[in-house]
């Protein structure tokens, strides 16, 4: 890429921020799209609520498998190429959807490709992009950038919403493919490859500072992926971090991203008034989220992880019985809301702890694709329990048992020493 000049110096930084800021809050709409269309599909085809699910629950796992070998894949290839590649797939598979007519076009539309597309559209695009333009500060830009999905559904589901109680479920898809592709431009013109892309240096480095080359960008990124997978694997805080983030995505986006308008669709409350109340948690967690990367500069992490599981926790076993009036659901979207996705960036902070900065970035993708296996899990599950017993009261009350114990289990983690050592690269 030829070197051009860029205004603001190193300040350019956050409009890099800034755009992929947007990338990620599209994809935030993109994935909770299946939460506001599972009534209209189900009115509009028959479909029974577990086969949506289903298609969400693919979407939402592959969106998580996919993010290790982007993180690589960025490297190799590109970030530029790899994000435009994902955001022409993510709306053309939506587009596409308009013509499905049987299940299976669902699973493949909404389910395989918008998963596959969205997938390095994702926490780890923001952590790479953190570890790229910034020295200082990260924790701050982390919490900034996982709160794009907070915002997501703070800007797209009242719409959605909307959209999808007055015209149906193809008027949503039509949405999330036009903002999607209107993304394309927008990286092409403003995001470059990296701050020496256009003679800078990262935010807060000094004039001589040269960033560790991650091993991705040489060799097989297939091969150091899976290859950093392994030797990951050999470590207990890796597990210990892939546990509660699985359990993160299983009591966040998985069970009430997917099915909370459902549930209180159940309980009488409209699909509207049920995305107003996701986007008031929303406006919470884009509160939340931000507050956490400041703590995250400045607390130990691990404490962080434990209060933010233990209310997620204890707001979930509160919801089935709080009779669903305003003011109940208002006080769980406080509660809840606050610490969403308030998680990522003190995960983010312990897995470069622990495996440093040229490792960290995939090693955080292994994590957070058991955080969409955790949600890919409960969306299934929320739809099946649903099916078995005609109410979603036992889902809730089980995904909020297992947020304590993530709250238990963060407080075990422990990245005082190196979990392992770069490979030297061949001369």
């Amino acid at each position: 890429m030829i070197v051009q000049s860029r205004p603001f110096g190193q300040r350019y930084a956050f409009v890099v921020v800034a755009v992929i800021f947007l990338c990620l809050l599209i994809a935030a709409g993109l994935r909770s799209a299946p939460a506001v269309m599972m009534l209209p599909l189900e009115e509009s085809f028959g479909w029974r609520r577990d086969v949506v699910s289903l298609a969400a629950a693919i979407g939402i796992f592959l969106y998580g498998l996919t993010g290790p070998f982007a993180a690589a894949l960025m490297e190799r290839i590109g970030l530029r190429r790899t994000l435009l590649a994902s955001l022409v797939v993510m709306s053309g598979s939506t587009a596409l959807s308009l013509l499905m007519t049987e299940p299976w076009h669902l699973l493949l539309t909404w389910g395989v490709f918008s998963g596959v597309g969205s997938g390095a559209v994702a926490t780890v695009l923001g952590a790479t992009i953190v570890n790229r333009w910034f020295k200082t500060n990260r924790g701050l830009v982390m919490g900034l950038m996982s709160a794009s999905a907070a915002t997501g559904l703070l800007v797209f589901l009242p719409l959605l919403a909307a959209l999808a109680q007055s015209g149906g479920w193809k008027p949503v898809a039509i949405a999330i493919a036009v903002a999607t592709a209107c993304l394309v431009p927008l990286v092409w013109l403003l995001v470059p490859e990296r701050p020496a892309s256009i003679g800078m240096v990262r935010y807060g480095a000094e004039a001589d500072d040269v960033p560790p080359v991650p091993p991705a960008s040489q060799g097989n990124f297939l091969t150091h992926t899976l290859s950093t997978l392994r030797r990951a694997a050999g470590t207990r805080v890796f597990w210990y971090l892939f546990a509660t983030f699985f359990i993160c995505g299983f009591t966040t986006n998985g069970l009430v991203g997917t099915h909370l308008i459902a549930f209180c669709g159940d309980m009488g409350i409209g699909q509207v008034q049920a995305a107003g109340l996701l986007s008031l948690m929303g406006i919470f967690d884009l509160i939340g989220t931000t507050l956490s990367g400041w703590l995250t500069d400045r607390f130990d992490p691990r404490k962080l992880l434990g209060v933010y599981y233990g209310i997620r926790g204890l707001s979930l076993i509160y919801l089935p019985y709080s009779g669903f009036s305003s003011t109940s659901l208002i006080i769980f979207a406080v509660l809840y809301g606050l610490d969403w996705i308030a998680t990522v960036p003190p995960t983010l902070r312990l897995s470069n702890e622990a495996f440093g900065d040229r490792n960290g970035p995939i090693v955080f993708g292994w994590i957070v694709a058991g955080h969409q296996v955790g949600a890919a899990a409960a969306a299934f599950f929320g739809g099946t329990m649903r099916e078995l017993q005609g109410n979603y009261e036992l889902a809730f009350l089980i995904a909020g048992m297992t947020a304590i114990a993530a709250a238990c289990i963060s407080l075990l983690i422990n990245t005082s020493r190196p979990a392992f050592e770069p490979k030297p690269q061949a001369a």
